[in-house]
């Protein structure tokens, strides 16, 4: 079974064109805009991973919440997360936090090799390693 990724983001374009790298690489992509996602909708998904994007200001608290929102779930916050933001901003200033969760960063705009590596980097995190909150490694599914 492939490995599952939700990809999060306001614009359907950008679902549209991760679904298509990442299925194309053999992934399994769920895709959801921010209104309304709960961690009930997540778990009923069960990602090995999750692309989150911190959208422009109006709507960035959003998407802190629900990055918090994992963090904070005994349950979800093993998931892997990769933080896919144009506000280069909001990476500096929480480069420390970002850090300490482990969770990865992938400035827009980018190219598929950088996506790529970004999620290859954080499956090996997740199989090989644990990830930096001491969880154990989970078994690979691809």
């Amino acid at each position: 079974m492939a490995v599952h990724i939700l990809v999060v983001n306001d614009t359907q374009e950008v679902l549209d064109l991760f679904r298509d790298i990442l299925t194309d690489e053999g992934y399994q992509v769920s895709t959801f805009t921010y209104a309304p996602i709960e961690l009930a909708d997540i778990r009923k998904i069960q990602p090995d991973m999750i692309i989150i994007d911190c959208p422009p200001v109006d709507r960035e608290i959003q998407g802190w919440q629900l990055i918090q929102k994992l963090k904070m779930s005994r349950d979800m916050e093993h998931v892997p997360l990769i933080l896919c933001t144009t506000n280069l901003r909001a990476i500096t200033d929480n480069q420390g936090w970002l850090a300490t969760k482990g969770i990865l960063s992938l400035p827009k705009p980018f190219t598929i090799d950088e996506l790529l590596a970004v999620v290859g980097l954080q499956l090996q995190r997740l199989y090989q390693g644990g990830d930096s909150q001491g969880n154990t490694t989970r078994e690979a599914n691809q």
